[in-house]
């Protein structure tokens, strides 16, 4: 960990779990510090993700890991993830955070303030995994939407949906404690499976809903290619995401975190950031809640440039 200095750039790292093909370096302005953000991915290796944390931990203020969590907080409760703490040790007292933190009061503020221009009642939305996003899923239950929850289809292989919030809490009571000590290739995509996708029947749960929301790449492995007319909120999307989702048909992609450079932050890169100013080691969610007061963060909305027809004869 570095020493502090009010002066000085913040830099902070995301070591990923994810391809190598999506690492960038972006330099953004947060309260009034500036701040040098930095994806590394890892292609799944673990080994490689250890020895990156070590070999960092004296040159960046924070750490974000990216393709896997360190926790998952799920109505009130917290359960760790023991392959993700192991990682974790090897940055030493360089605080690391996985976007759990963040995700929650900024997801929830995210789908309120896109209410407006989205209009989630009634929406019939599938959330392949609310475990990870729980704060959107209370979101948009609060604001109407009919949910279709996923996670144990798209995580664990079961052709089982959800559509209750209470229900899912008693599931992940009783799931979570297991799951939570398996290896996190096991249940998600990481390295080159983040690069391809999967045909199969997961990708029939996308046809009856209006909106996708959620994990990023859970919805790029499992959709079908033609989403036409679909509403995606997510985050952790690039320009190249975007041209082939409007070639897909999507009309609106709505994401939490803000766009720089064309690319959409990960949440654990910007909590990385807000932990990296505050300088005190991990925030809680009321501390999170008043720096994005602060900070005056709004989700961004791409909508697809009209696609011309060509009528038929």
């Amino acid at each position: 960990m570095t020493t502090p200095d009010a002066e000085r750039p913040l830099r902070v790292v995301s070591v990923s779990l994810g391809s190598s093909q999506r690492d960038a370096v972006l330099d953004m302005t947060l309260l009034g510090r500036h701040v040098q953000l930095e994806r590394r991915g890892m292609d799944g290796d673990v080994r490689k993700a250890a020895a990156t944390f070590a070999a960092l931990r004296d040159e960046v203020d924070a750490f974000g890991l990216g393709g896997a969590d360190l926790r998952l907080d799920v109505a009130g409760r917290s359960y760790t993830l023991r392959e993700s703490a192991r990682w974790a040790r090897h940055a030493g007292s360089t605080p690391v955070v996985c976007g759990t933190g963040l995700k929650h009061p900024l997801e929830r503020r995210a789908v309120a303030q896109l209410d407006g221009a989205l209009g989630w009642a009634s929406r019939r939305v599938l959330l392949p995994s609310a475990a990870d996003r729980w704060g959107m899923a209370e979101g948009l239950a609060d604001a109407g939407a009919r949910l279709t929850i996923g996670d144990l289809a798209f995580l664990l292989g079961w052709p089982v949906a959800l559509h209750d919030l209470t229900r899912f809490k008693r599931v992940v009571r009783v799931l979570a404690p297991v799951i939570v000590q398996l290896p996190m290739a096991w249940i998600y995509p990481t390295g080159s499976k983040q690069e391809s996708s999967v045909t199969g029947w997961r990708a029939d749960w996308f046809e009856d809903h209006d909106v996708i929301a959620g994990d990023w790449h859970l919805i790029a492995r499992y959709a079908p290619h033609d989403l036409s007319g679909k509403v995606i909120l997510t985050n952790t999307t690039t320009a190249s995401d975007l041209s082939r989702l409007a070639e897909r048909g999507v009309t609106t992609v709505a994401t939490t975190t803000p766009r720089i450079n064309g690319r959409s932050l990960p949440t654990n890169l910007l909590e990385a950031a807000f932990v990296a100013i505050a300088a005190r080691g991990a925030l809680s969610y009321a501390d999170l809640d008043a720096m994005l007061d602060e900070a005056a963060l709004q989700p961004h909305v791409w909508n697809a440039p009209h696609r011309e027809t060509t009528p038929s004869p």
